[in-house]
């Protein structure tokens, strides 16, 4: 069904807002996807902070000729059946999603990606994104960090007090 001229311009302002809030917009091929596993990966992204929208290459083109940080972009890429994932908090979360939802649907395939700064990354630079660990899994892993001495020094501290008490035993149990 064709959209009115009015709807084509809503959907470029908000595509065009979406690019600027975004920290990465990571853009896919989905062809031969079906449709409710289209909606389960639009449900997986939503609770990694991505949002999965199917739009017109046209609109989405226009929507980056439009704003300043793109402008210069090749938009040549932006050929066939293509889906775009936006995070506006995590900069690896859109390709992490992607790269999970792919191992169940291999079809999925990387184009490439926006970033906030306006370069375009090639596909094997999205892969290697998504193989980063999110700000949730880094967080723990510095939790980690900074937890690991304290507890060496609590259990070499409490090997001592383990000591002098089993002294003190001893010569209780001599007595």
């Amino acid at each position: 069904m064709a959209l009115s001229k009015q709807k084509k311009s809503d959907i470029v302002s908000e595509v065009s807002d979406l690019l600027a809030r975004s920290k990465l917009t990571v853009i896919a091929r989905y062809k031969g996807t079906p449709v409710k596993a289209m909606q389960q990966l639009r449900k997986e992204a939503y609770e990694n902070h991505t949002q999965v929208m199917v739009i017109k290459n046209r609109l989405v083109k226009k929507a980056i000729e439009q704003s300043p940080t793109f402008k210069d972009i090749d938009t040549n890429i932006l050929q066939g059946q293509l889906l775009y994932a936006f995070s506006g908090e995590d900069e690896v979360a859109p390709a992490q999603s992607l790269a999970n939802f792919a191992k169940q649907e291999p079809q999925i395939e990387f184009v490439g990606a926006l970033t906030a700064e306006g370069q375009l990354l090639a596909p094997q630079d999205v892969s290697a994104l998504a193989q980063l660990p999110s700000k949730d899994q880094l967080r723990g892993i510095l939790a980690g960090t900074i937890a690991a001495p304290l507890s060496s020094f609590v259990s070499v501290a409490s090997g001592n007090i383990r000591g002098v008490l089993n002294v003190l035993t001893a010569r209780a149990e001599a007595i």
